[in-house]
């Protein structure tokens, strides 16, 4: 059975596109493959000063949420 024929999104050529392929039905495996590698160079790691600053606003996400779920109308 031959497997369907797609056309990239992003460099327009034509693939198969085959089961457990990784990335998205409309891309090519190598431009998945490059956006990924794009993907993992910009993460980055985080400062300790960033990982402060997430945390605090989680919590504050957090905080608020059980405000506004938990929060008695009287």
């Amino acid at each position: 059975m031959p497997f369907p024929i797609k056309i990239c999104a992003i460099c327009k050529e034509e693939f198969e596109l085959k089961p457990d392929k990784p990335g998205f039905a409309n891309r090519c495996p190598q431009c998945t493959e490059e956006s990924a590698e794009a993907e993992s160079a910009t993460k980055g790691r985080m400062t300790a000063e960033e990982r402060n600053t997430s945390k605090e606003a989680n919590e504050a996400r957090r905080q608020a949420m059980r405000n506004l779920l938990y929060r008695k109308d009287s």
